[in-house]
Protein backbone atom coordinates (compact mmCIF):
# COMPACT_ATOMS: atom_id res chain seq x y z
CA UNK A 1 0.00 0.00 0.00
CA UNK A 2 1.39 3.42 -0.95
CA UNK A 3 1.09 6.62 1.12
CA UNK A 4 -1.56 7.99 -1.23
CA UNK A 5 -3.95 5.06 -0.91
CA UNK A 6 -7.04 5.23 1.27
CA UNK A 7 -7.25 3.58 4.68
CA UNK A 8 -10.08 3.09 7.14
CA UNK A 9 -10.20 5.94 9.63
CA UNK A 10 -12.25 9.06 10.11
CA UNK A 11 -12.08 12.83 9.62
CA UNK A 12 -14.13 13.33 12.74
CA UNK A 13 -11.56 15.80 14.11
CA UNK A 14 -10.70 17.54 10.85
CA UNK A 15 -9.92 21.20 11.58
CA UNK A 16 -8.73 20.51 15.15
CA UNK A 17 -5.08 21.41 15.70
CA UNK A 18 -3.01 19.79 18.44
CA UNK A 19 0.43 21.15 19.29
CA UNK A 20 2.21 18.16 20.78
CA UNK A 21 5.28 18.73 22.93
CA UNK A 22 5.06 15.27 24.48
CA UNK A 23 7.63 12.54 23.95
CA UNK A 24 8.30 8.80 24.19
CA UNK A 25 4.98 6.81 24.37
CA UNK A 26 2.35 8.17 26.80
CA UNK A 27 1.57 11.54 25.16
CA UNK A 28 2.41 10.55 21.56
CA UNK A 29 0.14 7.49 21.83
CA UNK A 30 -2.72 9.74 22.99
CA UNK A 31 -2.25 12.16 20.12
CA UNK A 32 -1.78 9.26 17.69
CA UNK A 33 -5.37 8.22 18.34
CA UNK A 34 -6.63 11.73 17.61
CA UNK A 35 -4.47 11.99 14.50
CA UNK A 36 -6.13 8.78 13.29
CA UNK A 37 -9.45 10.58 13.70
CA UNK A 38 -8.35 13.46 11.52
CA UNK A 39 -6.77 15.99 13.91
CA UNK A 40 -3.79 18.01 12.69
CA UNK A 41 -1.12 16.96 15.19
CA UNK A 42 2.04 19.05 15.06
CA UNK A 43 4.88 17.28 16.80
CA UNK A 44 7.30 19.82 18.29
CA UNK A 45 10.71 18.20 18.73
CA UNK A 46 14.16 19.24 19.96
CA UNK A 47 17.03 19.17 17.45
CA UNK A 48 17.87 15.61 18.54
CA UNK A 49 14.27 14.48 18.02
CA UNK A 50 11.82 12.68 20.28
CA UNK A 51 13.38 9.72 22.10
CA UNK A 52 10.77 7.43 20.51
CA UNK A 53 12.48 7.96 17.16
CA UNK A 54 15.37 5.84 18.43
CA UNK A 55 13.19 3.01 19.77
CA UNK A 56 13.47 0.11 17.39
CA UNK A 57 15.76 -0.18 14.41
CA UNK A 58 15.78 1.98 11.30
CA UNK A 59 16.96 0.90 7.87
CA UNK A 60 18.50 4.16 6.72
CA UNK A 61 17.73 7.20 8.88
CA UNK A 62 18.35 6.54 12.58
CA UNK A 63 15.66 9.02 13.67
CA UNK A 64 13.03 6.98 11.81
CA UNK A 65 13.08 3.96 14.10
CA UNK A 66 10.33 1.38 13.84
CA UNK A 67 8.49 2.50 16.99
CA UNK A 68 8.36 6.05 15.67
CA UNK A 69 6.71 4.80 12.49
CA UNK A 70 4.01 3.19 14.62
CA UNK A 71 3.28 5.83 17.25
CA UNK A 72 3.64 9.02 15.24
CA UNK A 73 1.89 8.31 11.95
CA UNK A 74 -0.21 11.05 10.43
CA UNK A 75 1.53 13.81 12.41
CA UNK A 76 3.70 16.69 11.25
CA UNK A 77 7.11 17.55 12.71
CA UNK A 78 8.79 20.84 13.43
CA UNK A 79 12.14 21.21 15.22
CA UNK A 80 12.35 23.97 17.82
CA UNK A 81 15.04 24.60 20.41
CA UNK A 82 12.84 26.26 23.01
CA UNK A 83 15.85 27.71 24.84
CA UNK A 84 16.53 29.94 21.84
CA UNK A 85 14.51 33.18 21.72
CA UNK A 86 13.53 32.88 18.04
CA UNK A 87 12.33 29.29 18.40
CA UNK A 88 10.52 30.13 21.64
CA UNK A 89 8.71 32.92 19.77
CA UNK A 90 7.79 30.47 17.00
CA UNK A 91 6.41 28.13 19.63
CA UNK A 92 4.24 30.86 21.12
CA UNK A 93 2.95 31.76 17.67
CA UNK A 94 2.21 28.10 16.98
CA UNK A 95 0.32 27.71 20.26
CA UNK A 96 -1.84 30.67 19.26
CA UNK A 97 -3.17 28.57 16.36
CA UNK A 98 -3.92 25.49 18.46
CA UNK A 99 -7.04 23.99 19.96
CA UNK A 100 -5.04 21.70 22.22
CA UNK A 101 -1.54 22.00 23.66
CA UNK A 102 -0.17 18.79 25.19
CA UNK A 103 3.14 18.07 26.90
CA UNK A 104 4.77 15.73 29.42
CA UNK A 105 7.40 18.13 30.76
CA UNK A 106 7.60 18.30 34.53
CA UNK A 107 5.98 21.32 36.17
CA UNK A 108 9.02 23.40 37.07
CA UNK A 109 10.71 22.80 33.72
CA UNK A 110 7.67 23.79 31.66
CA UNK A 111 7.34 27.00 33.68
CA UNK A 112 10.97 27.86 32.93
CA UNK A 113 10.20 27.48 29.23
CA UNK A 114 7.37 30.02 29.58
CA UNK A 115 4.79 27.39 28.65
CA UNK A 116 2.94 26.88 31.91
CA UNK A 117 -0.84 26.95 31.84
CA UNK A 118 -1.13 30.66 32.66
CA UNK A 119 1.49 31.51 30.01
CA UNK A 120 -0.27 29.52 27.30
CA UNK A 121 -3.71 30.74 28.33
CA UNK A 122 -2.47 34.30 27.95
CA UNK A 123 -1.54 33.44 24.35
CA UNK A 124 -4.73 31.47 23.56
CA UNK A 125 -7.51 32.06 26.12
CA UNK A 126 -9.61 29.09 24.99
CA UNK A 127 -6.73 26.61 24.85
CA UNK A 128 -7.17 23.07 26.09
CA UNK A 129 -3.95 22.58 28.02
CA UNK A 130 -3.12 18.92 28.65
CA UNK A 131 -0.36 18.00 31.07
CA UNK A 132 0.69 14.32 30.90
CA UNK A 133 2.30 13.79 34.28
CA UNK A 134 3.87 10.83 36.00
CA UNK A 135 2.09 11.61 39.24
CA UNK A 136 -0.75 13.97 40.10
CA UNK A 137 0.51 17.48 40.79
CA UNK A 138 -1.30 17.81 44.13
CA UNK A 139 0.55 15.00 45.92
CA UNK A 140 4.05 14.40 47.32
CA UNK A 141 5.24 12.54 44.19
CA UNK A 142 4.53 15.53 41.95
CA UNK A 143 8.16 16.16 40.95
CA UNK A 144 9.24 12.54 40.49
CA UNK A 145 10.03 11.07 37.10
CA UNK A 146 7.84 8.22 35.91
CA UNK A 147 8.37 5.48 33.37
CA UNK A 148 6.30 2.38 32.71
CA UNK A 149 8.36 0.12 34.98
CA UNK A 150 8.17 2.65 37.81
CA UNK A 151 4.39 2.88 37.55
CA UNK A 152 3.93 -0.90 37.35
CA UNK A 153 5.95 -1.21 40.56
CA UNK A 154 4.23 1.69 42.36
CA UNK A 155 0.72 0.39 41.59
CA UNK A 156 1.39 -3.11 42.90
CA UNK A 157 1.12 -4.60 39.42
CA UNK A 158 4.49 -6.33 39.87
CA UNK A 159 3.04 -8.24 42.84
CA UNK A 160 0.48 -10.10 40.72
CA UNK A 161 2.72 -12.68 39.00
CA UNK A 162 4.12 -13.92 42.35
CA UNK A 163 0.56 -14.53 43.53
CA UNK A 164 0.00 -16.70 40.47
CA UNK A 165 3.11 -18.88 40.43
CA UNK A 166 4.58 -18.56 43.93
CA UNK A 167 7.90 -17.15 42.71
CA UNK A 168 8.39 -14.28 45.20
CA UNK A 169 10.22 -12.00 42.78
CA UNK A 170 8.10 -9.01 41.63
CA UNK A 171 7.78 -8.93 37.84
CA UNK A 172 6.65 -6.51 35.17
CA UNK A 173 3.92 -7.22 32.65
CA UNK A 174 5.98 -7.45 29.42
CA UNK A 175 4.32 -4.48 27.78
CA UNK A 176 4.43 -0.69 28.08
CA UNK A 177 0.97 -1.12 29.50
CA UNK A 178 1.00 1.83 31.92
CA UNK A 179 2.13 4.22 29.18
CA UNK A 180 -0.52 2.99 26.77
CA UNK A 181 -3.35 2.91 29.31
CA UNK A 182 -2.50 6.46 30.36
CA UNK A 183 -2.45 7.39 26.67
CA UNK A 184 -6.02 6.17 26.35
CA UNK A 185 -7.03 8.28 29.36
CA UNK A 186 -5.28 11.23 27.71
CA UNK A 187 -7.14 10.77 24.42
CA UNK A 188 -10.43 10.46 26.28
CA UNK A 189 -9.68 13.61 28.27
CA UNK A 190 -8.86 15.62 25.15
CA UNK A 191 -12.08 14.57 23.44
CA UNK A 192 -14.16 15.41 26.52
CA UNK A 193 -12.49 18.81 26.81
CA UNK A 194 -13.16 19.43 23.11
CA UNK A 195 -16.86 18.71 23.60
CA UNK A 196 -16.91 21.13 26.53
CA UNK A 197 -15.17 23.78 24.44
CA UNK A 198 -17.60 23.36 21.56
CA UNK A 199 -20.53 23.78 23.97
CA UNK A 200 -19.17 26.68 26.02
CA UNK A 201 -16.26 28.24 24.15
CA UNK A 202 -14.08 27.59 27.20
CA UNK A 203 -10.68 25.96 27.30
CA UNK A 204 -9.27 24.43 30.47
CA UNK A 205 -6.34 22.81 32.19
CA UNK A 206 -6.40 19.00 31.99
CA UNK A 207 -4.08 16.85 34.08
CA UNK A 208 -3.57 13.20 33.10
CA UNK A 209 -1.37 11.45 35.71
CA UNK A 210 0.01 8.06 34.76
CA UNK A 211 0.16 6.76 38.35
CA UNK A 212 -3.45 7.53 39.16
CA UNK A 213 -4.66 6.48 35.71
CA UNK A 214 -3.01 3.07 35.90
CA UNK A 215 -4.06 2.56 39.52
CA UNK A 216 -7.65 3.18 38.42
CA UNK A 217 -7.23 0.78 35.52
CA UNK A 218 -5.73 -2.05 37.60
CA UNK A 219 -8.13 -1.76 40.52
CA UNK A 220 -11.29 -1.91 38.42
CA UNK A 221 -11.36 -5.66 39.07
CA UNK A 222 -8.61 -6.13 41.65
CA UNK A 223 -10.11 -3.81 44.28
CA UNK A 224 -12.70 -6.55 44.67
CA UNK A 225 -13.76 -7.22 48.30
CA UNK A 226 -11.37 -4.57 49.62
CA UNK A 227 -13.83 -1.99 48.25
CA UNK A 228 -15.98 -2.58 51.30
CA UNK A 229 -14.94 -0.93 54.56
CA UNK A 230 -13.85 -2.81 56.52
CA UNK A 231 -12.77 -5.27 53.80
CA UNK A 232 -14.64 -8.58 53.68
CA UNK A 233 -11.90 -10.23 51.63
CA UNK A 234 -8.39 -9.67 50.28
CA UNK A 235 -7.57 -7.27 47.47
CA UNK A 236 -7.18 -9.00 44.11
CA UNK A 237 -9.59 -10.71 41.72
CA UNK A 238 -9.24 -14.44 42.54
CA UNK A 239 -9.90 -15.69 39.02
CA UNK A 240 -7.17 -13.49 37.58
CA UNK A 241 -4.50 -14.61 40.05
CA UNK A 242 -5.50 -18.28 40.32
CA UNK A 243 -2.47 -20.48 39.43
CA UNK A 244 -4.69 -22.63 37.22
CA UNK A 245 -5.74 -19.72 35.03
CA UNK A 246 -3.36 -20.48 32.20
CA UNK A 247 -3.79 -21.61 28.61
CA UNK A 248 -4.58 -25.34 28.73
CA UNK A 249 -2.30 -27.92 27.06
CA UNK A 250 -3.48 -29.73 23.93
CA UNK A 251 -1.90 -32.51 21.93
CA UNK A 252 0.11 -30.00 19.90
CA UNK A 253 0.05 -26.68 21.76
CA UNK A 254 -2.12 -24.65 24.11
CA UNK A 255 -5.61 -23.18 24.07
CA UNK A 256 -7.46 -20.51 26.06
CA UNK A 257 -10.90 -21.60 27.25
CA UNK A 258 -13.40 -19.47 29.19
CA UNK A 259 -16.28 -21.56 30.57
CA UNK A 260 -17.77 -18.62 32.42
CA UNK A 261 -21.35 -19.78 33.14
CA UNK A 262 -23.03 -22.89 34.50
CA UNK A 263 -24.25 -23.78 31.02
CA UNK A 264 -20.83 -23.42 29.38
CA UNK A 265 -19.16 -25.42 32.14
CA UNK A 266 -21.56 -28.29 31.61
CA UNK A 267 -21.02 -28.16 27.84
CA UNK A 268 -17.25 -28.06 28.37
CA UNK A 269 -17.05 -31.12 30.59
CA UNK A 270 -19.54 -32.95 28.38
CA UNK A 271 -17.27 -32.61 25.33
CA UNK A 272 -14.23 -33.33 27.53
CA UNK A 273 -15.89 -36.64 28.33
CA UNK A 274 -16.43 -36.26 32.09
CA UNK A 275 -19.72 -34.37 32.67
CA UNK A 276 -19.97 -35.90 36.14
CA UNK A 277 -17.24 -33.55 37.39
CA UNK A 278 -19.70 -30.65 37.52
CA UNK A 279 -21.93 -32.69 39.83
CA UNK A 280 -19.18 -33.10 42.44
CA UNK A 281 -19.95 -31.18 45.66
CA UNK A 282 -16.90 -28.93 45.27
CA UNK A 283 -18.14 -27.71 41.88
CA UNK A 284 -21.90 -27.95 42.27
CA UNK A 285 -22.68 -24.22 42.53
CA UNK A 286 -20.98 -20.91 41.67
CA UNK A 287 -19.71 -20.28 45.23
CA UNK A 288 -18.26 -23.79 45.48
CA UNK A 289 -16.50 -23.38 42.13
CA UNK A 290 -15.24 -19.95 43.22
CA UNK A 291 -13.64 -21.55 46.28
CA UNK A 292 -12.21 -24.50 44.34
CA UNK A 293 -11.16 -22.81 41.12
CA UNK A 294 -7.65 -24.27 41.03
CA UNK A 295 -9.00 -27.82 41.25
CA UNK A 296 -11.57 -27.13 38.54
CA UNK A 297 -8.90 -25.77 36.19
CA UNK A 298 -6.80 -28.82 37.02
CA UNK A 299 -9.47 -31.14 35.68
CA UNK A 300 -9.63 -29.16 32.43
CA UNK A 301 -5.83 -29.26 32.06
CA UNK A 302 -5.89 -33.04 32.64
CA UNK A 303 -8.37 -33.64 29.82
CA UNK A 304 -7.42 -31.19 27.05
CA UNK A 305 -4.23 -33.00 25.89
CA UNK A 306 -6.49 -35.67 24.34
CA UNK A 307 -6.96 -33.66 21.14
CA UNK A 308 -5.12 -31.09 19.03
CA UNK A 309 -5.77 -27.38 19.26
CA UNK A 310 -7.54 -27.39 15.88
CA UNK A 311 -9.77 -30.27 16.94
CA UNK A 312 -10.75 -28.54 20.16
CA UNK A 313 -11.41 -25.28 18.31
CA UNK A 314 -13.86 -27.06 16.01
CA UNK A 315 -15.59 -28.77 18.93
CA UNK A 316 -15.79 -25.64 21.06
CA UNK A 317 -17.17 -23.61 18.15
CA UNK A 318 -19.93 -26.19 17.71
CA UNK A 319 -21.08 -25.71 21.33
CA UNK A 320 -20.55 -21.93 21.38
CA UNK A 321 -17.78 -22.06 24.00
CA UNK A 322 -15.32 -19.12 24.04
CA UNK A 323 -11.86 -20.38 23.08
CA UNK A 324 -8.82 -19.35 21.05
CA UNK A 325 -5.41 -20.89 20.37
CA UNK A 326 -2.55 -19.58 22.50
CA UNK A 327 -0.28 -18.21 19.79
CA UNK A 328 3.21 -16.90 19.55
CA UNK A 329 3.27 -13.13 19.17
CA UNK A 330 4.58 -13.36 15.60
CA UNK A 331 1.67 -15.62 14.61
CA UNK A 332 -0.73 -12.68 14.82
CA UNK A 333 0.30 -11.54 11.34
CA UNK A 334 -1.36 -14.63 9.85
CA UNK A 335 -4.51 -14.53 11.96
CA UNK A 336 -7.36 -15.17 9.50
CA UNK A 337 -9.67 -12.58 11.07
CA UNK A 338 -7.04 -9.84 10.93
CA UNK A 339 -6.14 -10.84 7.38
CA UNK A 340 -9.79 -10.67 6.29
CA UNK A 341 -10.35 -7.29 7.97
CA UNK A 342 -7.10 -5.86 6.54
CA UNK A 343 -5.88 -4.96 10.02
CA UNK A 344 -2.26 -4.92 8.87
CA UNK A 345 -1.45 -2.75 5.84
CA UNK A 346 1.80 -2.60 3.92
CA UNK A 347 3.14 0.88 3.20
CA UNK A 348 6.21 2.50 1.71
CA UNK A 349 8.28 4.99 3.66
CA UNK A 350 10.53 7.36 1.66
CA UNK A 351 13.67 6.38 3.59
CA UNK A 352 12.79 3.15 5.43
CA UNK A 353 11.05 1.34 2.59
CA UNK A 354 8.31 -1.21 3.01
CA UNK A 355 6.80 -1.54 6.48
CA UNK A 356 3.75 -2.96 8.22
CA UNK A 357 1.17 -0.63 9.75
CA UNK A 358 -1.84 -1.37 11.95
CA UNK A 359 -5.17 -0.01 10.78
CA UNK A 360 -7.00 2.15 13.35
CA UNK A 361 -9.39 -0.28 15.05
CA UNK A 362 -12.32 2.15 15.36
CA UNK A 363 -14.46 2.57 12.26
CA UNK A 364 -16.90 5.44 11.69
CA UNK A 365 -19.72 4.93 9.23
CA UNK A 366 -19.94 8.70 8.67
CA UNK A 367 -16.46 8.75 7.17
CA UNK A 368 -15.07 5.27 6.51
CA UNK A 369 -12.11 6.29 4.33
CA UNK A 370 -9.32 8.77 4.68
CA UNK A 371 -5.62 9.03 3.93
CA UNK A 372 -3.35 8.52 6.93
CA UNK A 373 0.01 10.16 6.52
CA UNK A 374 3.22 8.37 7.36
CA UNK A 375 5.24 9.25 10.44
CA UNK A 376 7.23 12.41 9.65
CA UNK A 377 10.96 12.80 9.24
CA UNK A 378 12.50 14.94 11.95
CA UNK A 379 11.53 18.55 11.22
CA UNK A 380 10.08 17.62 7.83
CA UNK A 381 7.17 20.07 8.08
CA UNK A 382 8.95 23.00 9.67
CA UNK A 383 8.86 25.32 6.66
CA UNK A 384 5.19 24.60 5.94
CA UNK A 385 4.19 25.14 9.57
CA UNK A 386 6.12 28.40 9.80
CA UNK A 387 4.34 29.53 6.66
CA UNK A 388 0.96 28.75 8.21
CA UNK A 389 1.90 30.66 11.34
CA UNK A 390 2.89 33.74 9.38
CA UNK A 391 -0.43 33.71 7.50
CA UNK A 392 -2.40 33.52 10.72
CA UNK A 393 -0.63 36.46 12.35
Amino acid sequence: MTPGEMMPGAKMLEGIRIVDLSSVIFGPYATQMLADMGADVIKVEPPTGDVSRLLGRARNVKTNGSTHLTVNRGKRSIVLDLKKPDDAATMRALVATADIFIHNVRGKAIEKLGLGFDDVKAIKPDIIYVHCTGFGQHGPYRDLQAYDDVIQAATGTTSLAPRVDGDPRPRYIPSLIADKVAGHYGAQAMLAALVHKLRTGEGQHVEVPMFESFTNFMLEEHLRDAALVPPIGPIGYPRQIDPGRQPFPTADGYIAIVPYTDATLLRLFTVLGEPEIIALPEFADPLARYNNMTALYGHVARLTPAKTTAQWMEIFASIDLPAMPARDLADIFDDPHLVETNFFRMREHPTEGRYREMTPPIRFSADPDRVLGIAPDLGADGDAIRGEISKSC
